[in-house]
């Protein structure tokens, strides 16, 4: 061990073994820095080991949230991208902040953070959770990345405005604007793939971007390694993506048989948002969503946890997510709540964790309990496997975080 790496050995915890769907009781944790180097029932404290007596409560992986927007500080999306952008940077920070106080110690942020953010996060400048980050979304001309409002001809084009879409017409433009986010290191690309709730101009059941401008897209995302998310809501959209190589469906509300069956020919992943909605229909109006956006919400609304059931029983993999906007960020884990509706605890828990991991390409590195992995650890009261709803109320169940080691919020 070297002199800059501390070590702790967690003792008396009732470890999650989320692959298997399993506690092991009695269970010990060895962390040396950042990473998990031992469990079992017999694991020994190194000499210098601090040791954390967690008095048999439930230790299971830190957990990941497939689909955030850390810098959406309000739910008018097109008024934020006149906003300053330092301003923005300290109010996601806060956001960022309370994510890892739910138990969240990696976001995948689907439009909006950048290498900044995330760097800030990486250097200690403040807490939150691992950002993985995708620049800004690409969007067409009058799609849901385009946030002017009718009467603005001319988008803002600089790299660093709050804005959470950068608008691209054209196999030409499309080619270079990925290759601009790639080269910042981002870890995937997104594209708008069909309308949205909160954009201004377009209908949530059109389709976007012209398969040439899409499978461009998936190109320049596989020359460098990485892959595609896709927006989208209706079946027309969403299969359009999948056939072109778009690697994740981000809500898909709209879903049908067919989207299934692409979905399992190109093991492609499912993330549903449903608490978003939720929200968006109960509070949008009150966190500054326009009038005209709010009544969007009722196309997706309702369809939402009909698409997850459809997507679980054919054994789509599925992934968490939320998309909340603004003062909604707070009612981040009730998504564990909604699913369980429609999905067992155990498939809900390894949609945060397991499956997440896979989706993010960081199998055995986030999302268990096990050797090689980082130690992102949660230690809550209750029992998850048999009420999941125990990690949608994080300030009452959840009494630890660990992110690479370090002790939040205990």
């Amino acid at each position: 061990m070297t002199d800059e790496q501390t070590s702790t050995l967690i003792t008396n915890a009732r470890v999650l073994d989320v692959p298997r769907g399993e506690y092991l009781d009695g269970a010990r944790i060895l962390v040396v820095g950042d990473t998990i180097a031992e469990v079992g029932p017999e694991v020994r404290a190194l000499s210098e080991s601090a040791i954390l007596d967690v008095e048999g409560r439930t230790v299971l992986p830190g957990l990941i949230d497939g689909h955030v927007h850390a810098t959406a500080c309000t739910a008018d999306l097109p008024a934020q991208a006149q906003w300053s952008p330092t301003y923005v940077a300290a109010r996601s920070a806060r956001i960022l902040r309370e994510m890892l106080g739910r138990g969240f110690t990696t976001v995948r942020d689907m439009a909006g953070a950048e290498y900044g953010l995330a760097d800030a996060v990486d250097e200690g400048y403040f807490p939150g959770p691992r950002v993985l980050f995708g620049g800004k979304a690409l969007s067409q001309t009058g799609g849901h990345g385009d946030m002017r409002h009718r009467g603005q001809l001319v988008a803002d084009t600089h790299p660093h405005c709050p804005d959470a879409g950068v608008v691209v017409d054209g196999v030409d433009q499309m080619r270079r604007a990925c290759r601009e986010i790639l080269r910042t290191g981002a870890h995937h690309l997104k594209l708008m793939l069909s309308g949205g709730v909160a954009s201004p101009t377009d209908r949530v059941d059109s389709t976007q971007l012209s398969l040439d401008e899409i499978r461009a897209a998936v190109e320049e995302a596989e020359a460098a390694n990485r892959y595609v998310a896709g927006h989208a809501y209706t079946a027309r959209a969403i299969n359009r993506g999948l056939e072109c190589g778009v690697r994740t469906i981000e809500h898909g509300n709209l879903l049908d048989e067919t989207s299934i069956e692409l979905f399992k020919r190109h093991s492609a992943f499912y993330v549903p948002t449903l608490v978003t909605y939720r929200m968006l229909a109960d509070e949008g109006l009150a966190y500054d969503l326009p009038a005209d956006n709010h009544r969007k919400v009722a196309d997706v609304l309702d369809h939402g946890l009909r698409a997850l059931e459809l997507a679980h029983r054919a054994g789509v993999d599925i992934v968490l997510g939320t998309d909340l906007l603004g003062g909604m960020h707070r009612h981040q884990a009730l998504e564990f709540a909604i699913r369980a509706e429609v999905q067992p605890a155990i498939d809900i828990i390894r949609s945060a964790t397991t499956v997440a991991a896979r989706m993010v390409e960081l199998e055995g590195r986030i999302g268990v309990v096990a050797p090689g992995a980082y130690a992102d650890l949660l230690v809550v009261d209750g029992d998850p496997l048999a009420d999941v709803t125990v990690l949608a109320h994080p300030e009452r169940y959840l009494k630890m975080v660990l992110k690479a080691g370090v002790r939040y919020f205990q």
